[in-house]
């Protein structure tokens, strides 16, 4: 036995020299590619990983052997998948059914093809480079991959950001955590693939330089022609009683807080009155090159930016404690100076301006792909083939794992506030839904119900909370759930903090530097490390202990980038949030939402295996959808521009495989005018001009909520409950209340939505290009989008707008939703826009199920759905349905009634019922009412149809 053993070693040893000896060695999943050191200096090795058929893992790496380290995002694969590999030339190919992978043994250079052979995409040619780097005694490299990109690509997803882009394709995007912005590395192509860009470190998608200062890259001149700075001129405001300042600027670089006293931003005249005042940044720029220069602005206040004397960026604002940046690009021409002007208003005794920018780079290079990362073992990567891009959208879930089925009643309307500071304030505005008749199914406690001197302990203030379970019970009897918000946050004089601290789970540099946050005089905390296991599970037993029995149904995972201090540059932001349990916090410093998300989903299942779990998080990351997570937009601006830049930034989240996203509809930074509106309105009953357009904001603002995967209102004062918004009767608070109804006659719609996001891998709030990508006309359109596979929306986003441009993508004819007419789908068209509603159409082919009138989900089962069926195409559509509360769906507990629709003979079949759980209807009335381009039939409830009794045998309806 042991002599053949050995011989069967011996022949192993032998096949391995002689692959070896090509370069190559087969593994049990993939192949290991050993590259020709005489042509490539920056890699030693190339390893494919088979992680399904149309799944590749490629990892490259400068040393002798292969990180071992786990990655954070993949789970494990349970499918196996077939493949080969042979030589081919140079090339060494790994085959699946689906997908061949390429490597160039003299370059370690990968590409892919379909089955077929046909191009898929490739690493571009030199693309691939590594710099050693050591960070805290950890060595590891800075890493650069770059593809080529065909001329008509494009690129989605990358999780939210605020820039309002939508279409990536020659664009730069820098991957980290903020308040409102959300990293994932992920895109998925127009060219049916996508790309996992496996890095927890800052990363880079396009090019890969930092933004540089405005003196790095051109000449400066200050308005009176004198070279070397712009000239910055700080106007106070009168009543301050300061004189104006006028100094000399070689950068517009005030940013971020000074370590040392963070009540100051850097850069800035640190003794002028700021509040009240404006600047005035002037002078001349001029470039040594042509070509195209990306600016970067990062503003709080009011901030408008001239360049050559046209307006390049109009007036934006932010409130002064959460900046946000945006992107812009001018041509210029070598030589050839153009006047610079930034008008800035300060918004707050704090505020921040920067302006930097990138010097051109040749199209053909900034039309590639581009993935850059700050700090990471190797170059990881996972390549997924689809016939489309829900397809791709299933191969990143495969990867990173299923995305559990919400509870239903979190598909109805949530109200929220910043914040409830009582409990009879919370119990109160809960049953005025209720006396109002407005439907609602979830109110949420937000921060600061403890003890002002005790965030972390999950304690309640008894002066304003006297009795939490009383609260959760009397929410519980007017049929609605609540949700509470936790932060990762602890104050050090909490035992929660010290029961952290002792095991070395807590991040110390905040309170090494005695950092007080912005409650009464200030008090010292810090963040837990969610990336330590024991960490986690101690996260999760404070809770158990002290908010789960109360019976909370939800949870809102705040501050979860972490955000240990706003306003602070990124290495100080390392620091504060480091080192992590797993090494430095620059190689770990975008996956603190998904390993805090894992402490609540795993904690809660443990507890009680069969109640849904509900996470609300502010950041998120690549697998986030696999702990029951949905993400929100952070704290964005009440601004018609920030309500805009909502939907890009939702599409592009929905396309980074995480299905279910929400926002502050109404924004949660409210300018003053709109605040000093609301009071005159309080004082007087007057509404002036700046409350008028407070009203139509938020209507436009519901308008587009009530079609997102979940629908929820969040902001400071002006409070959002729509009768602090207008009274009953306005416009504004009959089209909330109407969309409100709508969404909850949308139920059985909305929830067989959520149902195919786990059995389908499906995508709720789809941009265009998705299901038209034969329309190339679809690839930029990033403010309009599909609502499952029936409803296009388009929201109202400008200021006194009745009218808005529309594409209907070809391929299929419209219906107008309130009407029933027919528009033919390849044109361009301005449609009605009414203060009241906002476009809707319908495709061809569609069938939409509609339930009863309800004031929360569970209200009445759906005994009686009208089901309008719009003919011109065949279609087809599935009512899925379970118990909406539990895990039974995944023992295989639910039910599906298929319909479809034969445009040749007019029939629609009501397929036989698959499936049963408990409580499921047996029999119900289908009213089924048909849509055409010869019969109009706009929605209506109420309108007749042809009646069909329905007790789950398959049935066929001649329309």
């Amino acid at each position: 036995m042991n002599l053949r053993k050995t011989s069967m070693g011996v022949l192993a040893g032998l096949l391995l020299a002689a692959c070896g000896s090509s370069g190559y060695e087969k593994t049990a999943n993939g192949v290991i590619v050993t590259v020709n050191q005489k042509q490539s200096t920056d890699v030693r090795k190339v390893r494919l990983e088979v992680m399904g058929e149309k799944l590749i893992h490629v990892s490259a790496t400068p040393e002798n052997e292969f990180s071992s380290d786990k990655s954070l995002v993949i789970v494990p694969q349970q499918a196996k998948a077939d493949f080969t590999v042979e030589e081919q030339g140079d090339m060494i190919a790994l085959k699946t059914s689906q997908v061949c992978a390429l490597v160039s043994k003299a370059t370690g250079e990968v590409k892919f093809t379909d089955a077929n052979g046909t191009p898929i995409v490739a690493e571009d040619q030199n693309g691939r480079s590594f710099k050693p780097v050591e960070v805290e005694g950890k060595k590891a490299y800075t890493v650069r991959q770059v593809f080529q990109s065909a001329d008509d690509e494009a690129f989605y997803g990358l999780g939210q950001h605020q820039a309002d882009e939508f279409n990536y394709k020659g664009k730069n995007e820098e991957l980290f955590q903020y308040n409102t912005k959300v990293s994932v590395p992920f895109i998925v192509s127009n060219k049916h693939y996508g790309i996992l860009w496996d890095s927890y470190s800052l990363c880079r998608f396009g090019d890969p330089r930092d933004y540089s200062q405005l003196g790095a890259v051109f000449k400066l001149y200050d308005k009176d022609g004198k070279e070397g700075a712009l000239t910055g001129t700080y106007v106070p405001a009168k009543e301050s009683g300061a004189e104006t300042l006028v100094r000399r600027e070689d950068s517009i670089y005030f940013e971020h807080l000074m370590r040392e006293d963070l009540s100051r931003v850097v850069n800035l005249p640190q003794k002028f009155p700021f509040m009240g005042a404006n600047v005035c940044y002037e002078g001349e720029i001029e470039p040594a090159e042509s070509g195209t220069f990306r600016f970067i602005l990062y503003y709080a206040g009011y901030t408008k930016v001239y360049i050559n004397n046209e307006l390049v960026v109009p007036e934006r604002w932010r409130t002064a404690w959460n900046p946000n940046s945006y992107k812009f690009a001018v041509n210029l021409e070598a030589g050839k100076r153009v006047p610079l002007k930034i008008e800035w208003e300060p918004d707050g005794g704090v505020s921040y301006c920067g302006l930097r920018v990138l010097s051109p780079v040749p199209a053909a290079e900034q039309n590639k792909q581009s993935w850059w990362g700050e700090m990471q073992n190797q170059i990881d990567y996972y390549f997924v083939y689809g016939k489309d891009m829900d397809d791709v959208i299933s191969g990143y879930r495969t990867l990173t794992g299923k995305s559990p089925i919400m509870p239903k009643w979190a598909m109805g309307y949530w109200q929220s506030r910043e914040r409830y500071k009582t409990q009879d304030e919370i119990v109160g505005a809960l049953a005025e839904f209720r006396k109002r008749h407005i439907p609602i199914d979830n109110i949420v406690l937000d921060w600061n119900y403890w003890p002002q001197d005790a965030w972390g302990s999950h304690e309640f203030d008894k002066s304003r909370f006297p009795d939490p379970k009383a609260m959760v019970d009397d929410i519980h009897k007017m049929n609605a759930k609540v949700m509470i918000s936790v932060w990762p946050k602890f104050y050090c004089t909490t035992e929660h903090y010290k029961e952290f601290e002792k095991n070395g789970w807590m991040y110390l540099q905040a309170t090494k530097d005695s950092i007080r946050d912005w409650i009464g005089p200030g008090y010292v905390g810090s963040f837990y490390d969610a990336y330590a296991e024991g960490a986690r599970k101690l996260f999760w037993k404070q809770m158990q202990d002290h908010l789960y029995p109360l019976g909370f149904d939800a949870w809102w995972m705040d501050a979860s980038e972490p955000n240990v201090r706003d306003c602070t540059d990124l290495q100080y932001r390392k620091d504060l949030c480091g080192p992590t349990a797993l090494g430095p916090s620059a190689q770990y410093f975008n996956a603190y939402a998904l390993m805090n998300a894992e402490a609540i989903y795993d904690g809660q299942r443990g507890v009680d295996n069969n109640k849904r779990v509900f996470l609300l998080t502010r950041s998120g990351f690549a697998g986030l959808q696999r702990y029951s997570t949905a993400t929100w937009s952070g704290d964005i601006a009440t601004r018609w521009e920030d309500m805009k830049a909502q939907i890009s930034a939702g599409l592009n989240f929905a396309v980074s495989g995480i299905p279910y996203w929400t926002m502050d509809i109404g924004g949660f930074c409210v300018e003053n005018r709109y605040v000093a509106g609301q009071a005159e309105y309080d004082r007087t009953g007057r509404e002036n001009a700046d409350y008028k357009e407070w009203r139509e904001l938020n209507t436009r603002w519901y308008q587009f909520g009530a079609f997102c995967p979940l629908y929820r209102a969040h902001g400071q004062f002006p409070f959002r409950e729509v009768w602090n918004i207008a009274p009953a009767g306005h416009p504004c608070y009959n089209s909330i209340v109407y969309y409100t109804k709508l969404r909850y006659n949308l139920m059985p719609y909305i929830y067989s939505l959520a149902g195919m996001t786990y059995f389908n891998d499906y995508t709720i709030m789809r941009p265009l290009v998705m299901d038209f990508t034969a329309d190339a006309a679809v690839n930029n359109i990033g403010d309009q989008y599909m609502f499952g596979p029936a409803i296009m929306v388009a929201p109202v986003y400008e200021y006194g707008a009745r009218t808005r441009s529309m594409y209907f993508p070809a391929g299929t004819g419209w219906y107008d939703f309130y009407t029933g007419k027919y528009v033919a789908g390849g044109q361009q068209q301005t449609v009605n826009a009414p203060y009241e509603r906002i476009p809707l159409y319908v495709r061809e082919g569609a069938i939409i199920p509609y339930g009863p009138d309800m004031e929360y989900s569970n209200e009445k089962p759906a005994s009686e759905i009208t089901l309008y069926v719009y003919e011109g195409q065949n279609g087809s559509f599935t009512l899925y349905e379970d118990e909406g509360v539990n895990y039974n769906y995944e023992k295989g507990q639910y039910a599906m009634i298929p319909f479809t629709y034969n445009e040749a003979d007019k029939t629609l079949t009501i397929g036989e019922r698959q499936g049963e759980f408990n409580g499921m209807l047996k029999e119900r009335t289908f009213n089924v009412v048909t849509v055409s381009k010869d019969k109009p039939q706009p929605f209506n409830l109420k309108a007749k149809g042809v009646v069909v009794k329905y007790d789950g045998k398959a049935q066929q309806v001649k329309l």
